[in-house]
């Protein structure tokens, strides 16, 4: 068996690992002030960014679905992998040599399945690279320089070339450690009858397909010889690596200018995406051998930033004939899950990208994404194309196709406007359009649901096992959490203020069990900073619920700069206030049950202590007025 990764070297891992980093793979991250990063989940759709990135803690969290740890958690979290699986990954991108239990290092042991189905198509795709040029590749080779694609262009995009022969590849790989069982299940070689094991691809041009994070998980392999009998792409089949309604080919390399953009160019094929990207549009990418669908959405709405607040743009390119006008049609739904605009740009001749440069020039492809038309316009418009606007009847017909389109638009400030759209391309009145339209909307809404009841209690989205946080509306509980973060954020700065709090202070369960933890953990007089005190906290914490409260308040932004020391103790003076008031009131209680004639001494101690704590109250206030000035 495999022996366990020295817990020394997983904590060089989580030190080395830039959390912020690892997550742009995936996410795009704008600053939250305070130093926080924040971005939309990835972990459950939403429409507004609550995932929350505290790189200086080393931590995430998201206030909507609950989810938060540290880099390692994410990546298990994201790639789906076993601990150690994610901790070898890391440990590889930031050069870690990792050492384990019973000796050795990372090379010449079993590491696990995934991390190996990794490593063996990282070697496949070499092995085809390198395949290009040789004789047999000819024809390869001849393909791509007909739409265009030098050498230089093909090892840019890592196109290769699978030999002919049964057992080329699996060979190969055989001779670098990996067994049969794995190539199988890479989706690299078929299990048949009579011939056994065999390579799936073999005398096509290959295209490696990666993920965010530029791990190789699949092939795209196009036909090359008549002889062929096969489709004409063949597609790596459904793996643990590779679910090809979540892969988007030239992800890896889009990203970035995608996020910096606020763009994403949708075509339809490999050497489309290698077109553009040539010419000047490097958002594009494309699916892999399915249509655009709900997965891609989430894929491309985390590096589009695509909330509630914000609008980037999605071009959707198509061939002009049929096929690719219902394709885009197709689109007009997954449309409405992006907040960004939607178009789509359509060549009048029929060309796709890289027919287009191969005709006229990278100038031409960049125009064709210039000239792109609203998605909303383009579907409205082709629901009257089969209709004669220049007869009564025709019109008539052409709004009954066209009015459900325009009902069908979710965004209610657009619907208006494409109303008087459609009034002017049709000539009639837009208020008998407008009924229309609004009749179509009536046949289309589905069954009035009951509204929610507003005293109802809130539950969060994947909140089993959680602990339950106070009503955001009470204002004591938001001092319970601010006095928290400023413990949890920057404990150098509030100082004795810290380890003046008591148990007591608090009344929340939830912050009961963090402060409790962080009592454990030594306090500001521990000395700790950043992530090494936060890593002391959750080692305090009993459970997951109270280490998930933890990772939430460690990355929620303060409402200044970390730096400031007046806001740190103010709002940790503004808890002791609340709990000396807290005090105050029972004591005055026991002073009232107590008649002073009888006993004098208890009656005296009491009172006194009243005094004291109103003056420890009064200089408390001065603390919080000094601070928020």
């Amino acid at each position: 068996m495999a022996g366990r990764i020295h817990d020394d070297d997983i904590v060089v891992v989580r030190e080395k690992a830039r959390i912020d980093e690892v997550i742009r793979d995936y996410v795009t991250l704008k600053s939250a002030g305070g130093g926080s990063l924040k971005g939309l989940c990835p972990f459950h759709d939403e429409r507004s960014p609550s995932f929350n990135v505290s790189p200086a803690k080393g931590a995430w969290y998201c206030f909507g679905c609950g989810e938060g740890g540290d880099v390692i958690g994410f990546l298990r979290k994201i790639d789906h992998l076993a601990f150690s699986e994610a901790v070898e990954k890391l440990a590889s991108r930031y050069g870690v040599t990792l050492r384990y239990t019973e000796g050795g290092s990372a090379a010449g042991r079993q590491t696990g399945q995934r991390s190996r189905l990794v490593e063996a198509h990282k070697v496949t795709a070499e092995f085809y690279q390198a395949r290009l040029d040789t004789p047999e590749a000819q024809i390869g080779r001849t393909f791509l320089d007909e739409r265009g694609f030098d050498r230089e262009a093909a090892a840019r995009f890592g196109v290769g070339f699978a030999p002919m022969g049964w057992d080329v590849l699996l060979t190969h790989l055989r001779s670098k450690g990996f067994s049969d069982d794995q190539i199988v299940e890479g989706g690299l070689a078929v299990r048949g009858g009579q011939r056994g094991i065999y390579d799936r691809f073999r005398g096509r041009l290959m295209w490696p397909i990666r993920d965010l994070s530029g791990d190789v998980v699949g092939f795209g392999a196009r036909k090359l010889r008549d002889d062929d009998d096969g489709p004409k792409y063949l597609n790596t089949p459904e793996t643990p690596l590779y679910k090809k309604s979540q892969v988007l080919y030239g992800i890896d390399l889009a990203r970035r200018e995608i996020a910096k953009r606020q763009q994403a160019v949708i075509v339809e094929g490999y050497t489309d995406v290698m077109a553009a990207h040539l010419s000047g549009v490097e958002t594009a990418v494309a699916t892999c051998g399915t249509s655009f669908g709900s997965d891609h959405v989430k894929v491309l709405r985390r590096l589009l930033m695509d909330d509630d607040t914000f609008s980037g743009q999605v071009v959707f390119t198509f061939d002009g004939d049929a096929a690719g006008q219902k394709a885009a049609l197709r689109a007009f739904g997954e449309d409405q899950k992006f907040t960004a605009q939607t178009f789509v740009a359509i060549e009048p001749g029929g060309m796709d990208p890289c027919e287009l440069r191969i005709a006229k020039g990278p100038d031409a492809v960049r125009e064709l994404i210039e000239r792109r038309v609203p998605l909303f316009e383009f579907a409205i418009r082709a629901a009257l194309a089969d209709h004669d606007l220049d007869r009564a009847e025709g019109r008539i017909a052409g709004l009954r196709a066209a009015a459900p389109v325009v009902a069908g638009i979710r965004d209610q400030a657009l619907r208006p406007e494409y109303t008087r759209m459609l009034a002017g391309w049709l000539g009639l009145p837009v208020e008998e359009v407008a009924r229309s339209v609004s009749d179509a909307g009536r046949a289309r809404a589905p069954a009035a649901r009951r509204p929610a009841d507003p005293d109802a209690p809130t539950v969060e989205p994947g909140a089993a096992g959680r602990l339950p946080r106070p009503d955001p509306r009470d204002q004591v509980a938001s001092v319970e959490r601010e006095a928290l973060k400023v413990a949890l954020q920057c404990p150098e700065l509030a100082g004795s203020w810290v380890d003046a709090l008591e148990t007591p202070a608090f009344r929340s369960p939830a912050y009961i069990a963090v402060h409790t933890a962080i009592v454990d953990a030594g306090g500001a007089a521990a000395g700790l900073t950043d992530r090494a005190w936060l890593d002391a906290v959750l080692a305090a914490c009993p459970d997951d619920a109270v280490r998930a409260v933890v990772h939430e308040l460690a990355v929620d932004a303060l409402p200044i700069d970390q730096a400031d020391t007046r806001y740190a103790q103010s709002v940790i003076a503004r808890l002791l206030e609340i709990d000396a008031a807290r005090r105050i009131n029972d004591v005055k209680a026991r002073l009232q049950r107590i008649e002073p004639s009888s006993d004098p001494d208890t009656y005296q101690a009491l009172f006194a202590d009243v005094l004291a704590l109103e003056s420890y109250r009064r200089g408390l206030r001065e603390q919080v007025a000094g601070g928020s000035s």
